[in-house]
This record gives structure tokens, C-alpha cells and sequence, in this order.
């Protein structure tokens, strides 16, 4: 069997505030990418696609069939892979993924990944709900599995999901190809790294609890709750910090129930205090999204992505899906096509530099930041500044203001990309 080393220092946070817990309406989506700290996350703008019948599509490991008609999406990844860490779609949908280890073995054989599942979801779905069906239906037929870190030791879990938009949003957890879900139809809600979902269960895989009874984890009788079936009766180090973070984040979404807004999640996201702000050993926060959907159609969904690490340090800057959108090349990583070491069998035995422009600026800035000298300083007001500038877009937005034509809307992520970087050359 593949290592999965629960161990390891592995981790992520994803948040969403549906009314009335929102200080506004609009339900409002927050994760943070927790990776092993050299890890470069790129944002990758992906158009939507019409594909020929029988058409296949390659994604990390394995080929999967195609769909005829897929949605275009913002993608923040991990460089290296074909799936995502979190990411929207053009439908005003969000999903972000959680590594999770249950009483159900961690397969040693190459599937998708649960970040491949979390793209096809967005490429294939517009509601958070039928993204849960997509998820399901691939975890079915094609399995998850797979080295989950660019590393010559395999590195596998499973997956948990937070799927939101524009008026709900669902939980989704999984145990190999079973899975059970919940919805959330207003309030606060979190995952963090273990399983969460106790009797509350929306949905579920057909065969959940007959399985359950089988392996002897469940008696059949009584009230089933999947978190105490499936969990591990010894729980990993890293898990029980999970637990710890799981609470924390949970408390900082009660705290502010009824006022929640895109600020109140970025500075959740920063808190270094709780964990939920990463920087620990050899994992950090390499990646953070926040994102606002309005549960009127008519104002545009605002997508706010860093493309950096540490939250706390770098700008969250502001993507909309309107005409003119096009790829920021200064977030996007350098490709090596065959040769590199993901294709290459045995994969990942070297290594190459996928740093992008923004990322090797901001690596200079954030050592400078970290120094507590002048210039450091002067890069984080110069950070703050312009994360507020996005900020007064999306109030702008929301409040009915003066809207900018579309064209500028499409471009709006660009622009403040472009911004950034010259402010690190």
C-alpha cells in the first residue's frame, strides 16, 4: 500500500458564511491551501470548451472521458498537477478540498486526485449540489488515488470537499469511493482535515451504511453518524491538530455570525494564532481564496486569489468573470512538457523550478517583510493598499455604485497582478 502517512504535516481550512450569517447577501467562500512550503501555487484561468463526442482528457495521472461542453474556471494549484486546490467557475460555483484519512485504506494504485475531482466539478457543474453528483459519479467509476505531493515517496489520502454558490452550499466527504454529504442552507460552516459530518447526512452513497455493517464498524442498529463510523479509532498527531484547528476556525465563524463579510474571512485566514495561517516546519499557507456571491444575479460574483504564500503577507486581488478575461501570464508557472518529472516514470526523482514572476517577486518582498526593516514596511502598506483598492471594487459592486464596463471588470485581475508586480521590481 502507498504510504499515507497521516504524520506528515498536511493541512487546509475552508470556510463558507451563507445567510444570515453574512453581513450581506451573498454567501461568501474562504480556504486556505496548506502545502509543503517550496510548493509554487499558480492561478490558472481556464475558458469554456465545447469537445468532440468520445473526446478523453488526461488530468494528473489518469485519462478520464471528456463532456461535451465544459464552464470556464479560475484555478489556484499546485503547478505541477492538472486538478486544483480551490477554484469558482463562471456559474458563481466554489469548491475547495481537505486531505482526510478514515478507517477505509488509502489505495496504492494511480486515480484522480482529489484536486483533479475538485476541477472536473467546476468544469462540469453550475450548482454546488450537482457538483456533489459529479464528484460521486467519478469517484465510482475512476476511484481516488495517487501521490499527493511532488515527491519521490508516494504521499495519498482522500478528500473532503466545501462546495458553495450562490445560494447554498454542501459539504461532501468521502472514505475511497464512498461518500456522504450535507447541506447547508444558511449559518457558518468549516472543515478542517478530518470528517465532520455526523447524522446530519443530505445525501449518501448507496451502499454507506450496508458497507459500514459489513466491516463491522456499525451494528445497523440506532442513529448512524458517518464521522463517528468512519473516523479513526487512533487518531494521527496531525489529526488531532486538525481537530484543534477545526474548532478554533469554527469559533472565529460564531464570533462573527450575522457580520460576516469578505474582510472578516480574509482575516480569518491570516490567523497565525489558531494554525489556520500556516507556517509550520515544512508546510505552510502557500495559497489563499476568498469569494463573494451575491445572491442577486444581477451583480457579478467576485473572486479575491494571492497566488502567494502566507495570507498574512501578500494581497488578496480581485477576479471577475466578464468579457475580456483573459490569463495572467506573471501567475502562471513555467511548463516542461515531457520532461517533466511528473510524466517521467519513476515520477519525481528531480526537481525543477516553477517559480512564477509574481511568486519570485513577492519571495524577495516577503524576505524584506519579514527583516521588520524600512523597506519591508513600506511593501506591506503598499500590499494593504492595494488589497483595499480591490475591496472598494467589490463594495462598489454590491452597493449599486458606479459599475466599470465589462471589459475592465474582465481585466480587473490583471490589472492588480500587473500592480503587485511592479511594486516588487
Amino acid at each position: 500500500m502507498a504510504s499515507s502517512s497521516p504524520d506528515a504535516p498536511c493541512s487546509c481550512d475552508c470556510f463558507v458564511s451563507v445567510p444570515p450569517a453574512s453581513a450581506i447577501p451573498a454567501v461568501i467562500f474562504a480556504k486556505n491551501s496548506d502545502r509543503p512550503r517550496d510548493e509554487v501555487q499558480e492561478v490558472v484561468f481556464i475558458p469554456a470548451g465545447t469537445h468532440a463526442p468520445g473526446s478523453r482528457l488526461q488530468c494528473t495521472y489518469i485519462e478520464v472521458e471528456q463532456v461535451l461542453k465544459t464552464h470556464a474556471v479560475i484555478l489556484s494549484r499546485p503547478s505541477w498537477l492538472w486538478g486544483a486546490e480551490m477554484g469558482a467557475n463562471e456559474h458563481g460555483l466554489c469548491i475547495g478540498n481537505e486531505a482526510v484519512w478514515t478507517k477505509e485504506p488509502v489505495g496504492e494504485g494511480e486515480a484522480l486526485l482529489g484536486m483533479d475531482l475538485l476541477r472536473l466539478a467546476l468544469e462540469r457543474s453550475s450548482t454546488a449540489q450537482e457538483a456533489v453528483h459529479v464528484i460521486a459519479g467519478l469517484l465510482d467509476r475512476y476511484g481516488q488515488g495517487g501521490s499527493c505531493r511532488e515527491e519521490p515517496v508516494p504521499f495519498c489520502y482522500h478528500n473532503t470537499f466545501l462546495l458553495a454558490d450562490r445560494t447554498e452550499a454542501w459539504v461532501l466527504e468521502t472514505a475511497g469511493r464512498l461518500w456522504a454529504a450535507q447541506r447547508i442552507q444558511g449559518g457558518a460552516r468549516n472543515i478542517s482535515n478530518q470528517l465532520s459530518i455526523g447524522t446530519d447526512i443530505s445525501a449518501e452513497h448507496p451502499e454507506l451504511r450496508s458497507y459500514a455493517k459489513a466491516q463491522g464498524w456499525w451494528t445497523g442498529h440506532g442513529t448512524f453518524d458517518f464521522a463517528e463510523v468512519f473516523s479513526l479509532t487512533q487518531q494521527p498527531v496531525r489529526m488531532e491538530a486538525a481537530k484543534a484547528r477545526f474548532r478554533a476556525g469554527r469559533e472565529l465563524l460564531q464570533q462573527r455570525q450575522g457580520s460576516i463579510t469578505a474582510e472578516v474571512m480574509m482575516d480569518i485566514l491570516r490567523n497565525k494564532e489558531s494554525g489556520i495561517c500556516m507556517d509550520s516546519g515544512g508546510f505552510r499557507t502557500t495559497a489563499s481564496m476568498v469569494s463573494v456571491l451575491p445572491q442577486d444575479l444581477t451583480k457579478p460574483c467576485v473572486h479575491f486569489l494571492t497566488a502567494t504564500p502566507d495570507p498574512s503577507r501578500s494581497v488578496f486581488k480581485p477576479f471577475i468573470f466578464e468579457v475580456g478575461v483573459s490569463q495572467a501570464p506573471q501567475v502562471l508557472s513555467p511548463t516542461f512538457g515531457a520532461q517533466d518529472p511528473v510524466r517521467i516514470l519513476p515520477r519525481f526523482q528531480t526537481q525543477v523550478d516553477r517559480r512564477h514572476l509574481l511568486y519570485r517577486g513577492h519571495q524577495a518582498a516577503l524576505g524584506l517583510m519579514e527583516d521588520g526593516q524600512d523597506q519591508g514596511k513600506q511593501l506591506r502598506q503598499m500590499q494593504q493598499r492595494l488589497e483595499q483598492e480591490g475591496l472598494e471594487a467589490l463594495r462598489g459592486l454590491l452597493t449599486g455604485g458606479q459599475t466599470p464596463p465589462p471589459q475592465r471588470l474582465g481585466s480587473l485581475f490583471q490589472a492588480f497582478v500587473e500592480k503587485e508586480h511592479q511594486a516588487y521590481a
